[in-house]
């Protein structure tokens, strides 16, 4: 019988070798996601971008810049997936709109999340990054837009904690919402260190 480490192992490397929706996939398969079964928080973000699926390292962009710089968090610690586990709404890059990267592919969520989530009991705090994120998570408690679903982060609280996405894209809303970094980023800066001691 085998062991949980391997049952773990080997269904990480099933998902690494899934192929369900490659042929809608300009550059492939290619799954980027990062998990461990003592994973504390998870971060659910979009899908990757080009610069992550060139190098397989989640967040590895400007964006990820941005949101360490929100969870107040070195790189060393982010990159920990025995603290932080990383779970896209689409493991693979999803190929270019005209207003940017096409959304996260639907099979993939549906597929791969909860099998994972079984494996990660130790999760205290879920970062919903995006709309698809806490359309699919949030369901009929998210509301009407995104920016009242952010600043309603409370509501969600302690499990779960609905951000924009960190995108320099975003920089506008951002100009215009000087409440996320007064309000939101300090909240969640000390909801981190809550759980990280």
């Amino acid at each position: 019988m085998l062991s949980e480490k391997h049952e773990f192992e080997n269904h990480i490397h099933q998902i690494k070798d899934c192929k369900i929706c490659e042929k809608y996939l300009p550059l492939g398969a290619n799954p980027v996601f990062s998990v461990h079964p003592k994973s504390k928080i998870l971060i659910i973000g979009q899908a990757p971008g080009t610069r992550v699926h060139a190098t397989g390292i989640p967040w590895n962009d400007p964006s990820g810049d941005n949101l360490r710089n929100w969870l107040g968090m070195e790189k060393e610690v982010f990159y920990d997936p025995e603290i932080v586990g990383i779970m896209p709404m689409g493991f693979c890059y999803p190929g270019r709109g005209k207003g940017g990267d096409l959304p996260p592919r639907p099979e993939c969520a549906p597929q791969w999340h909860a099998s994972l989530l079984d494996w990660m009991p130790n999760v205290q705090l879920t970062l919903l990054i995006g709309a698809y994120a806490q359309k699919y998570y949030l369901g009929a408690s998210r509301k009407k837009t995104l920016t009242e679903t952010v600043k309603s982060f409370e509501a969600y609280s302690p499990d779960l904690f609905p951000l924009v996405h960190p995108s320099p894209r975003n920089r506008l809303w951002m100009r215009n919402n000087p409440w996320f970094e007064s309000e939101v980023v300090p909240q969640l800066r000390k909801r981190v260190w809550q759980i990280l001691g």
